[in-house]
């Protein structure tokens, strides 16, 4: 009941926006390879940070 009211933690917050870049990646990879590309590098540095933290 009082989930509701939690704060997302940073793992949380990059976690959720690692997901969203490889959905958006995916969608763009039959429109436009070079775009595609570059979100899932943005991706892969998200990874990059959500290993780092503890």
């Amino acid at each position: 009941m009082f989930g509701i009211f939690k704060k997302k933690s940073e793992k949380e917050k990059l976690q959720a926006a690692y997901s969203k870049k490889l959905e958006e990646a995916f969608k763009m990879s039959n429109v436009n390879r070079a775009l595609s590309d570059k979100l899932s590098a943005e991706a892969d540095e998200l990874a990059k940070q959500i290993e780092k933290l503890p």
